[in-house]
C-alpha cells in the first residue's frame, strides 16, 4: 500500500487509513492525521502507541482539521511535526498554491484577504476550497502553524515566553496560551520544563532542528548539487554542511543544513524570531523533504531502462531554492556555460549588489541581490555576451515590476508563459526554473545535454522532441527522472561532498 491520489482520497477511506494506522506505516504521515474518541487526541500513522479500536478512530486531512474538532496533540509522536503532504508541492490548483503561500507566512503578513488577493479569489471562495479538502479555512491552518512554531520556540530557545507569542504571531500572550494549551495539552511553561530536562535551549536566535522526510533519502545529489553550484558569498559547503544566507520578511538569516539517516539537521540563525516558521518551510522547499519517494520511485521503475537508477538510488530528490527570484537569475547566468563559470558570474553580482552579513561561523558575506536592487545595474558591467546581458536585464526588470511572479502564488503554466515570451528563454532555461524554482515535479528539460547523453546511453531517443515523447511514461513525474539521469554521469553534483 503506497500513499497516492489526492489527499482527500487517502483520509476518506476508512479501510486503507485503518491499514496504515495498524502498520504504523511512517510514508502516510502528513498525508492524514488519526483521532481517538476516547482520549481526545490526535496522531500521525506511525504513532508508536497501540492503535484503538477501529470504532474509535476518527480520520482527518490536515492538523488544523483535528484540533478544529476538538483533539490535542499526541505528545509521544509529534503529529504537528510529521512532513506535510506531498500534495501541496505536486499541484498547481489554488488549493496546492494556497497551503504553499500559508506555509510561507502570508497570512501572519497580509492576513486571508491577502492571501485571497494574491490567488485572484475571493474570500470567500478561498474558505470553501479549503474547507471543502482541508477541514478547515485558512484561518485555522495558519494556526495550526503557528502553534507548532511555538511549540519550537518554547523548547529549543530560552526566549521569554511573552516575547516567544510575538515571535509565534500571536496577537496576545493570552491568545498564545489558549492556543498552546488546547493544542497540546499543556501550558507553554510545562513544556519548556519539560524539554529542559532533556536539553538546554539556545539563545534567541539560534535554534537547532531535526527537518523530518519520508524515507527514503537519497543526499547524494541533493547535497551535491547544492555545494558544486555554491555561489561564494551566499553558499558553501563547511565540515558536512551546507550552508547559506536567506533573505526573510523580517530580516536575514544563515541557515545550516546536513543529512542525517533519519532526518536532516539544521542550525538557524535568526535575525528576527518571526521568520521561523517562514525559514523551515524554505529549507523544506529546498531540500523537497515533503515529496513521497515510494510513489515516484514506482512509477519510474515501471519503465526497465529506468529501474536499475531508480534501484540504484532509492529517494531522489529534486534541490530546489529558497528564492525563485534568485534561481531565475542563475539559470540565465549559467545559460551555455559551465558550473564553475555560472559561480563566478553570480558571484560577481554578489559582491557587486548585494547586501553584507556578518557570519561569524564561517564564510558567508551577503545575502543575494533581489530584483529591485539589480534593476539599475549597468548591462556593460556584466561580463556576458550582448544578448545574455539582455534576457538578464529583461528578466530582472520583469520580476522587480511584478510582470512575472514565480511565487507559490502563481500557476506554472501561466508561469512559463511569461518567461518564454522574454528574449533569450528557450525551452531550458524555462524548464529549469519550473524544475527548481516553481517546483513542478514533471519539468522536463529535454534538450539539456546531461540528459540527452543519459537518455542515450540507455538507449532513448536522444533528439529532445522525441525524448520529450519518450518521457510521457514517467509523468507525472519528470523532474525527478531527470536527477536519475544527471546522476550517470561524473560529476561533482552527483556526489555528496566530502567534508572540509
Amino acid at each position: 500500500m503506497r500513499p497516492i491520489g489526492d489527499a482527500a482520497g487517502v483520509y476518506d477511506d476508512a479501510q486503507r487509513c485503518l491499514r496504515a494506522v495498524r502498520s504504523r506505516d511512517a510514508r502516510f504521515d502528513g498525508w492524514f492525521f488519526t483521532a481517538v474518541l476516547t482520549t481526545g487526541i490526535y496522531c500521525r500513522p506511525s504513532c508508536p502507541a497501540t492503535p484503538p479500536k477501529a470504532s474509535n478512530m476518527r480520520f482527518y486531512p490536515s492538523a488544523a482539521s483535528a484540533q478544529r474538532g476538538g483533539y490535542r496533540a499526541c505528545k509521544r509522536c509529534r503529529p504537528d511535526a510529521s512532513p506535510g503532504s506531498p500534495e501541496w508541492n505536486a499541484r498547481a490548483d489554488v488549493v496546492a498554491r494556497a497551503m504553499r503561500l500559508i506555509a510561507d507566512g502570508v497570512i501572519e503578513r497580509e492576513g486571508v484577504s491577502g492571501l485571497a488577493g494574491r490567488l485572484g479569489y475571493s474570500t470567500r471562495q478561498l474558505q470553501r476550497h479549503l474547507n471543502a479538502e482541508l477541514g478547515a479555512g485558512p484561518l485555522a491552518i495558519a494556526r495550526a502553524q503557528r502553534a507548532q512554531t511555538a511549540r519550537l520556540l518554547i523548547e529549543t530557545t530560552s526566549l521569554p515566553l511573552a516575547a516567544t507569542a510575538l515571535a509565534a504571531g500571536f496577537a496576545s500572550v493570552r491568545s498564545f496560551n489558549a492556543t498552546v494549551r488546547e493544542v497540546f495539552a499543556a501550558s507553554p511553561g510545562e513544556l519548556r520544563r519539560r524539554a529542559l530536562r532533556s536539553s538546554p535551549p539556545a539563545t534567541p536566535g539560534t535554534l537547532r532542528l531535526r527537518l523530518a522526510f519520508r524515507r527514503p533519502l537519497c543526499p547524494d545529489n541533493l547535497f551535491g548539487h547544492l555545494a558544486a553550484t555554491a555561489v561564494p558569498g551566499i553558499e558553501e559547503w563547511r565540515d558536512g554542511w551546507y550552508r547559506r544566507t536567506l533573505r526573510l520578511p523580517h530580516g536575514d538569516a544563515i541557515v545550516a543544513l546536513s543529512p542525517r539517516r533519519d532526518h536532516i539537521a539544521c542550525r538557524l540563525s535568526l535575525g528576527d524570531l518571526r521568520d521561523l516558521a517562514v525559514a523551515i518551510a524554505r529549507c523544506r522547499w529546498l531540500l523537497d523533504l515533503d515529496a513521497d519517494p515510494v510513489a515516484v520511485d514506482e512509477q519510474l521503475a515501471r519503465d526497465p531502462r529506468l529501474a536499475p537508477l531508480v534501484t540504484g538510488a532509492a529517494g531522489r530528490r529534486v534541490p530546489r531554492t529558497v528564492d525563485p527570484a534568485e534561481l531565475a537569475v542563475r539559470a540565465v547566468l549559467g545559460q551555455q556555460v559551465s558550473t564553475a563559470a555560472a559561480r563566478t558570474h553570480a558571484a560577481r553580482l554578489v559582491r557587486a549588489h548585494g547586501d553584507a552579513i556578518e557570519d561569524p561561523g564561517g564564510g558567508l558575506t551577503h545575502l543575494f541581490p533581489d530584483p529591485a536592487a539589480l534593476a539599475g545595474l549597468d548591462p556593460a558591467t556584466l561580463a556576458l555576451p550582448h544578448a545574455r546581458r539582455t534576457t538578464l536585464t529583461t528578466l530582472v526588470a520583469a520580476l522587480a515590476s511584478d510582470e512575472i511572479d514565480l511565487s507559490p502564488a502563481t500557476a506554472w503554466s501561466e508561469a512559463r508563459r511569461r518567461l518564454a515570451a522574454l528574449p533569450g528563454f528557450g525551452p531550458w532555461t524555462v524548464e529549469v526554473i519550473a524544475m527548481r524554482a516553481l517546483g513542478d515535479p514533471d519539468a522536463f528539460p529535454a534538450g539539456d545535454l546531461g540528459v540527452v547523453r543519459a537518455a542515450a546511453s540507455l538507449g532513448l531517443p536522444g533528439a529532445p522532441a522525441a525524448l520529450a515523447s519518450a518521457s510521457a511514461a514517467w509523468r507525472p513525474w519528470r523532474a525527478y527522472a531527470v536527477q536519475h539521469l544527471w546522476a550517470t554521469g561524473d560529476h561533482a553534483v552527483n556526489r555528496l561532498p566530502a567534508a572540509r
